[in-house]
Formats: C-alpha cells, structure tokens, sequence
C-alpha cells in the first residue's frame, strides 16, 4: 500500500488487516503505544483521552461525510441510525378502515331459486337439513337489512422490519503508522 497518513482509513477486501493498520471494530488502544495516533483522534470514537484512544467501528455501520444536510447536523464520530424498525400508528400517514353503509333488499317469501339474477332478492331460506337451499324469489323486497357505519378491527403483531440498503459487506482499515498529517 501507498505510504498513508496515519489515521487514514481504508476499504480493504482482505480478511486480515495489513501491517501497520488496524480493522476499524472499535478497539480500545492504549494511548501511549499509539501517542501520535491518539493526538488525532483524541476520544472522537472512544477512550479516556489520559490512557486510551478508541478506533472507529464500522460493524453494521455505513460510512457519511461529516457536515449539515437538510438541517440535520452530522458530527464527526457521531453514530447513529437504527438496523430494524417498528412501524406504529404515530409513523403511518391519518386514514381510516370504515366500511360503508350497505342496505340488501330481502322478501318474507319463502326463496324459490338458488341463481341469482336481475329483479331477484334474497329470501326466506326453508331447507334445515343440510341440503342445498332456495335463497332466491322472485318477489319485490318486502324488509331491508341494513348495516350500520363500521370500522375494521385492529390488525398486526408489531414486529420490527429491517430498515437496510442494499449492502455489500468489506473491511474498513485505519493507518496506525503513516505520515503525520499537517493542518493545511
């Protein structure tokens, strides 16, 4: 690898970290083994500042560049952001489950016909048996059976649903020695 500035980080496809780098896990180093290091990254990503120095973790973590976007604020070494979510009545946009109002005509009749067709409601049924029945005549509707304004019952199971992009997973690596990079 190119001589790198110390604490620069790295995608690496490798499943080892090269020399001279460590994997960005969020390890905690100490801080006199890694003086120069440490007067970086000061505690942005962990340690006391005194005797440790915490590395960056990238472990189910995406990479964003620090700065404002849409008024949201994004600080160096801030993370944050959720894996999973559970979606809830306060997330879903105001609407309502209401069935609207229904009225079937029906006659006293006992029904002559299983078929329906134009200018045919619903009758008495007559057969208690188990066999098919008539509920059908041919008779103009002598009652109505209405069915008030209803709403739907309250579904779901309120479990969490992954929040994720598509990904491609690959080691982050962090320079332990390098150049000491200058304020420019």
């Amino acid at each position: 690898m190119s001589d790198p500035f110390l604490g620069e980080i790295k995608m690496f496809a490798g499943d080892f970290a090269p020399r001279g780098y460590a994997f960005c896990t969020g390890q905690i180093l100490p801080y006199n083994q890694n003086i120069a290091l440490s007067s970086i990254l000061r505690t942005t990503f962990g340690g006391d500042g005194r005797t440790t120095c915490g590395l960056p973790n990238f472990q189910g973590r995406s990479p964003i560049g620090t700065g404002v976007l849409d008024s949201s604020v994004f600080k160096l070494g801030e993370a944050k952001g959720t894996e999973q979510v559970t979606l809830g009545i306060s997330n879903m946009p105001v609407h309502a489950h209401v069935l609207p109002p229904i009225t079937v005509g029906a006659s006293t009749l006992a029904a002559t016909t299983d078929t329906p067709a134009p200018g045919i409601c619903l009758g008495v049924a007559n057969d208690g048996n188990g066999t098919k029945s008539n509920i059908y005549v041919d008779a103009k509707p002598s009652m109505n059976l209405a069915r008030s304004l209803t709403t739907t019952e309250t579904t779901g199971s309120s479990v969490p649903f992954d929040i994720r992009n598509p990904y491609l997973s690959i080691s982050f690596i962090i320079a332990l020695e390098g150049t000491f990079p200058m304020r420019g």
